[in-house]
Parts: structure tokens; C-alpha cells; sequence
């Protein structure tokens, strides 16, 4: 696995032997950046972040703030490594604990993100629960991005806020990558 684009292009990053999540393939990523265009100077949000491979591809490529929240002790672990190793200290945040707790706190302190990207554990109800908590917590603001890695056996159409739409839906295998965008005024 490596960066595919921006400062830290080419570099490898870890992702531990036998784990049982599955890190976001060069390919999806370099999909993904390619409908996203430019992150320059946005703040990503990379919930459910394992490896932290799709944040660090946002911070690589020129995000002002990336937040990475992972639960998993020894991911998270791998997460700040990785980021140390493609000398991305400066504009990245690790967070180990849970997507709620982290967005309960960041709407506490009215943070508004410019792209949120979750890539959920698939075919175990995360979704949902994701979706349920970014409508508890909004953090978002009016030209704000969700995107949504998810299983094609996982379908939704619930949007987290009454002004957020699906804009677009691309499968990829057995994965789908949903977009949801606030409506245009």
C-alpha cells in the first residue's frame, strides 16, 4: 500500500498482517481522489480510519486538517506511524476512540468539516449508526461532503441532515462509494 499522489507520493505505509479490517485499496483511493479533485486547504474528517491510508492521502495532497478517529488501540498506533513515516505530523490528528464520542466533541466545539469520508466495518449495522450519529452531531456546514465506503449488501437512503442529498453512488466490486452533498441555495 502507498500515497498515490501529492508530497508523500510513492511513500509505503503499514497496515498490520492478519487483521481482520481491510484497508481502502491504491485504486479505490486513487478513484476516490479523482471525483473529490482538489483537497487543498479543506478539513477531512477519516472516521473508521484503520490504517488512516485515505486521510493520509488527504493530507499528502494538501488538506489543512485531517482528523483521523479509529478505535482500535493498535490501528490508531499504526495510524500516527504512518504518519510520521510520510512526515505529516504538521496538518494530522489522531484520535483513538469512538466515531460518536469524537463527533459529540467536535460539534461541542462547533467544528465544521469540509469532507467527511467513513469507511465503516461492512455487513454489521455501521452504517446506520453512522449516519444516526452524524445526525446527532451535525458538523457539517453548507458546502460540506459526505462520502460513504460501504458494502453492496448494505443499502441506505437516510441522509444525517434535511438539507443533505445522494448525489451519487459508484460500485466498485463488492464495495459502493455513496456521495451526499448539502442542496445548492
Amino acid at each position: 500500500m502507498r500515497i498515490i499522489g501529492g508530497k508523500a507520493k510513492g511513500k509505503i505505509f503499514h497496515f498490520p498482517s492478519g487483521s481482520s479490517e481491510r484497508p481502502t485499496s491504491d485504486f479505490l483511493r486513487e478513484t476516490l481522489f479523482n471525483i473529490l479533485g482538489s483537497v487543498e486547504k479543506k478539513t477531512f474528517l477519516d472516521l473508521f480510519a484503520g490504517s488512516g491510508s485515505v486521510g493520509l492521502e488527504a493530507a499528502s495532497r494538501g488538506a489543512d486538517k485531517v482528523y483521523f478517529v479509529e478505535k482500535n488501540a493498535k490501528l490508531a498506533a499504526i495510524i500516527k506511524k504512518n504518519i510520521e513515516d510520510c512526515r505529516l505530523e504538521k496538518n494530522c490528528l489522531v484520535n483513538r476512540g469512538d466515531v460518536e464520542s469524537f463527533l459529540r466533541e467536535i460539534c461541542r466545539r462547533q467544528y465544521k468539516m469540509d469532507i467527511i469520508f467513513t469507511d465503516p466495518p461492512y455487513n454489521r449495522g455501521m452504517v446506520d449508526q453512522t449516519v444516526t450519529a452524524l445526525k446527532k452531531y451535525n458538523v457539517f456546514h453548507d458546502k460540506s461532503l459526505l462520502v460513504i465506503q460501504h458494502s453492496v449488501r448494505e443499502n441506505f437512503n437516510e441522509v444525517p441532515v434535511d438539507n443533505m442529498q445522494i448525489t451519487d453512488r459508484r460500485k466498485y466490486g463488492d464495495t459502493v462509494l455513496t456521495f451526499l452533498e448539502m442542496e445548492k441555495k
